[in-house]
């Protein structure tokens, strides 16, 4: 296991408390560097998983393909320079397009080497506000056009930036150690300095659990950027072993009966492991999917999933399905059936964690991740400090921790941010540690009973007017809300389909 490590500037000025780390001249200017063409993606059918990173891979809306219509716009966005303008859709009055921008590997030395990071463009008008989405995954493979819920509230244009080393936006060859929270907040820093020369109104940036996350470190980094920021559902691992929020979350989520049955099926398939496995073995081996290269073998395979069943209940499910938890007398089929229908077994193959390394990588060396006690499993584990990121990386990805990050964050939040909205669920075991918004015109919110979708319309009523009230607000829109929508745009909840954050 070699250790990560920020370089030696930015670590001395995160333990500075600097309000942001400068960037070198050079990694701020727009051009590429001498000899790089600004040539559009390579195709992003590099990505392996067939999970959705967002709700727009499945999402249809009434479109019409069409070449690039060569006008002002087009032409505007062609002369940014770095930015690759690769496809156009009409979509039920707005232009779509897809983009990509040319960014540094490494932002301190960016004349060592680019890459092509995606992005698109749901255009409305150059004078309206503008949602920087970031997903903090990968853009759909084919992306579609679909709206955030703040670009809905402020009938805005949209850009949506895939992460660094997500899909086609990773440096060839990569070189991980450039891959942490500085690297992506600069990528999304240039980006946002691109387009403010076309997109005059005010900069909203939002994002949804690790996308909420990136919102904030954006913020951190760049705090002029934009204009405020509403993070969902984003966890705040302030100090990585301190995870004591999380059990106690589990212990009173739900109803004691509900909690109860969840623990015994965990139990339940663990004692039934030498039966269980077996058939975890064959459907991998009938579906083409190895554990080699990540967790190992099918028992620790096995073994992580069950670990993560509650929590999947909980983040994607609630009360209402507590009913349909299968008995301490359900037949292994019925257990093994439930246990992939809610956490999913093959997940944690090598193929369905292949999307996903980028995040976990991400976890065990700055972000954290949720390390809970499972006193309830004592005796029918097998595998002690499973659950954690290192687990599920390729030996060559596995790395130490560094808390420098994640605290430093946190001290900036409650201390010197301002204009920032966190809205949480009340049943999502990611709320468990959440931000602290200062003083300074920020605010937070908890959806009742919802899970890790809340949003501003899960909110009680006075919540979600003034929430909506406040949003408007910062992006100086006057215009009563919407009340429908003014075009058959598909919503998108920002979220990944699968477990990790």
């Amino acid at each position: 296991m070699r250790t990560r490590a920020l370089p030696a500037l930015v670590l001395s000025l995160l333990t500075a408390g600097s309000l942001a780390l400068p960037t070198p001249a050079a990694a701020l200017s727009l051009t590429s560097p001498a000899g790089v063409p600004a040539t559009s993606a390579t195709s992003a059918t590099s990505a392996t998983s067939a999970t959705s990173a967002t709700s727009a891979t499945s999402a249809t809306s009434a479109t019409s393909a069409s070449p690039v219509v060569d006008d002002d716009l087009t032409a505007r966005l062609r002369a940014v320079p770095g930015l690759t303008v690769v496809s156009e859709t009409q979509v039920s009055g707005h232009r779509f397009f897809v983009l990509t921008f040319t960014q540094p590997v490494d932002h301190l030395r960016p004349g060592r080497g680019t890459y092509q990071q995606r992005l698109t463009l749901l255009h409305r008008a150059e004078d309206a506000p503008t949602v920087l989405y970031t997903g903090g995954y990968g853009l759909a493979v084919n992306p579609t056009a679909s709206r955030t819920e703040p670009t809905r509230l402020l009938e805005g244009n949209q850009v949506s930036v895939e992460h660094r080393f997500f899909r086609s936006s990773r440096p060839e060859p990569a070189d991980w150690r450039k891959l942490d929270i500085w690297q992506e907040a600069t990528d999304e820093h240039r980006i946002v300095q691109a387009l403010r020369t076309i997109y005059s109104g005010r900069w909203i940036q939002t994002g949804a659990s690790k996308g909420g996350m990136t919102s904030v470190y954006h913020r951190r980094f760049y705090p002029n950027d934009v204009d405020g920021v509403v993070a969902y559902v984003a966890p705040n691992d302030r100090i990585n072993p301190l995870d004591g929020a999380y059990d106690r979350f589990f212990a009173t989520v739900g109803d004691a009966a509900c909690r109860t049955a969840l623990e015994n099926v965990q139990k339940e398939a663990l004692k039934r492991r030498d039966r269980l496995v077996p058939r975890l073995e064959a459907e991998a081996a009938q579906n083409g999917q190895t554990f080699t290269r990540t967790l190992g073998t099918a028992d620790r395979s096995f073994e992580m999933t069950v670990l993560d069943t509650v929590w999947a209940f909980w983040q994607y499910l609630g009360v209402g399905d507590c009913p349909e938890v299968p008995p301490a007398t359900a037949t292994d089929e019925e257990i093994y059936d439930w246990i992939d229908s809610v956490a999913g077994f093959s997940f944690y193959t090598d193929q369905g964690l292949e999307y996903y390394l980028p995040y976990y990588y991400q976890a065990a060396n700055q972000l954290g991740w949720p390390e809970l006690r499972f006193d309830h499993l004592r005796g029918l584990t097998r595998h002690r400090g499973l659950y954690q990121p290192n687990s599920v990386l390729p030996a060559e990805l596995r790395s130490a921790h560094n808390p420098l990050p994640m605290l430093d964050v946190d001290h900036w939040v409650r201390g010197r941010s301002s204009r920032m909205m966190f809205i949480y669920g009340e049943n999502d075991p990611w709320g468990a540690e959440r931000f602290t918004p200062s003083r300074n015109d920020s605010h937070l919110y908890v959806a009742p009973g919802a899970n890790h979708g809340a949003n501003i319309a899960a909110l009680p009523e006075a919540d979600r007017e003034a929430a909506t009230a406040t949003l408007r607000r910062w992006a100086e829109v006057t215009a009563p809300p919407p009340t429908a929508r003014t075009a058959p745009l598909p919503d998108d909840d920002m979220l990944p389909r699968r477990r990790p954050l």
